[in-house]
């Protein structure tokens, strides 16, 4: 097979500014073949707009047409229209994160495997230069053993006004499920996947819960949030490291800060910007590389992996059994929350 016919399944913001200029980019190796969306009105508009042949309001007629989709819609449908996907012989790249549960994402899993299909999930931070530069670092021992990881997605009242973010529902969780997912990702990606054995995690929502908000990105209904907006965690993982995690939608800080380092044995990283730092020759050496963090960049990267591996050209880059992961650090924070103790995995 020379060219991959993909079909997007839900055609809202993500798909629009994201996956759909994407797979435009990469050429005669794509054909960009069908979306499917339960609002027919916008689907028929998308579908004119780009010159795709075929236009469903069920996501099940899509699946005949197409070797692989692209799951762009709430978080509360990833697992049921990717194990369908997967079923009907349909590889999958399915938006962040993975899906609702744990056990959503086992059977997501479990259906890829039984099917032979392929199925990613678009955790597409990991394809950013800052993030290769750094995952080059750690691969080549220059930090040595990884002790403490920090990490830090803070938005300066950025609560998403738009689309379902605040309901639970639909998504799950607030900022923690939409945003500090890229990071805990990236963390285990960067730390070659330690296992998560015990995790402490606090949620608020008390800020957003109140009157007359300032946020600059629309506007949102006080009295019906009832997701997180502010998140603190701590995990261990099964070598001794430690991650120490901060997370916010609206965050009173002096401006947005997306944070992570990892201090190690023989050095340390930050990500952003990318700098390593080493005490040698009776000194502290601080190494820099000029490594963006360009999202549009990362997205057409993704997209690539994810059609080359399809036709086996590649390997993937987001594996699920690493998104799992996430989902299961994600749901011991809620937990951890909830009970006010900790979560041995």
């Amino acid at each position: 097979m020379d060219q991959l016919s993909i079909g997007i399944i839900g055609v809202g913001g993500i798909a629009q500014n994201r996956h759909i200029p994407a797979l435009l980019e990469l050429g005669e190796k794509v054909s960009l073949t069908a979306v499917s969306d339960v609002n027919e009105v916008r689907v028929q508009e998308v579908a004119a707009t780009y010159r795709i042949p075929h236009a469903f309001s069920d996501y099940n007629e899509l699946f005949s047409e197409v070797d692989a989709v692209i799951i762009c819609t709430p978080n509360k449908f990833h697992a049921e229209i990717a194990m369908a996907a997967l079923e009907a012989g349909v590889h999958v790249l399915c938006e962040k994160p993975m899906a609702m549960t744990v056990k959503e994402c086992e059977a997501m899993l479990d259906a890829s495997r039984k099917s032979g299909k392929l199925l990613s999930i678009a955790y597409h931070y990991r394809h950013t230069d800052a993030a290769r530069v750094a995952k080059h670092t750690v691969n080549a021992g220059d930090i040595g053993d990884p002790l403490v990881t920090r990490v830090q997605a803070l938005r300066r009242r950025k609560v998403p006004g738009w689309g379902v973010f605040t309901n639970k529902e639909l998504q799950g969780g607030g900022s923690l499920i939409d945003y500090g997912c890229h990071l805990i990702d990236l963390s285990l990606w960067l730390l070659g996947d330690p296992k998560p054995v015990e995790v402490m995690g606090t949620t608020y929502n008390r800020l957003s819960k109140t009157p007359n908000q300032i946020n600059d990105w629309g506007t949102f209904d006080h009295e019906t949030f009832d997701v997180d907006d502010h998140v603190s965690g701590y995990i261990t993982f099964d070598d001794g490291s430690s991650l120490l995690l901060e997370c916010s939608w609206a965050a009173n800080i002096k401006e947005d800060k997306m944070h992570l380092s990892i201090s190690g044995v023989d050095g340390g990283l930050n990500v952003y910007p990318f700098e390593l730092y080493q005490p040698r020759h009776g000194t502290f050496l601080k190494s820099e590389a000029k490594a963006e963090h360009d999202e549009t960049a990362a997205g057409l990267l993704q997209a690539e992996n994810f059609v080359d591996s399809c036709l086996g050209q590649a390997e993937l880059v987001v594996k699920p059994e690493q998104a799992l992961e996430v989902s299961r650090i994600i749901e011991a924070i809620y937990a951890s929350s909830e009970t006010g103790r900790s979560v041995r995995l």
